[in-house]
């Protein structure tokens, strides 16, 4: 008897799955053909994001061999390349390494790019720090002590992660203004600050005893 009765309820589902295909067939095809297009679509979209950077480490790679080369207007064009072309993170390591190479023969025009980047809202915070330091360093030879502090003293307060370099550059910039009290704190806050890395400890230590000679005579 309950063959029977299963019989009976498996010609009812039956029954029913066709009349559900009947009413929704269009439907249900037209899904499938979009779940279809759309993982087709992804597949397509992914291995054109994969084939663009890898065009684009191509052509960084060859910016870099320029530079290598020490052909400067070369590989700066072929890092404007990128920076115009390129997705975001080669773009961005572009315009860091076309300004290193060009602090060595247009220091102006190197400034000008790490201000740029400095300023750039879109960039990482910790990417604008590096770009706000390099800038300095490039105009530590000419620069006031002034300005060499608008530049650096926000990175140079406590927790900032680059703030025993900061706080080196500005010891450097007060020395070379003969400020040696400002040189002197500096120092001072470098050799306290635990977490000061062991170079830039060692440099700090030994320079505190020429700050303490130039305030003797």
């Amino acid at each position: 008897m309950s063959d029977i009765f299963r019989e009976v309820d498996e010609e009812v589902r039956r029954d029913k799955a066709m009349e559900f295909w009947s009413k929704h067939q269009n439907s249900l095809i037209a899904l499938a053909v979009v779940i279809v297009a759309a993982a087709g679509g992804w597949r397509y979209y992914q291995n054109s994001i994969r084939a663009a950077a890898e065009a684009t480490g191509a052509r960084y790679e060859a910016a870099l061999q320029l530079a290598r080369e020490n052909k400067p207007v070369e590989a700066d064009a072929a890092f404007q390349e990128v920076i115009k072309q390129g997705p975001a993170g080669y773009a961005l390591l572009a315009r860091f390494r076309g300004a290193a190479e060009l602090a060595v023969s247009d220091k102006p025009k190197a400034v000008a790019i790490y201000d740029g980047l400095a300023a750039d809202n879109a960039v990482d915070p910790l990417m604008r720090d590096i770009a706000n330091l390099r800038a300095a360093m490039l105009r530590l030879d000419e620069a006031d002590a002034a300005e060499i502090k608008n530049r650096l003293e926000p990175l140079a307060a406590a927790g900032q992660p680059f703030r025993n370099s900061a706080r080196e550059l500005l010891a450097f910039a007060a020395l070379k203004a003969n400020d040696f009290e400002a040189a002197g704190r500096w120092f001072d806050a470098i050799v306290v600050d635990s977490q000061t890395p062991q170079a830039i400890r060692q440099r700090a230590e030994a320079l505190l005893g020429l700050v303490s000679a130039g305030k003797t005579n």
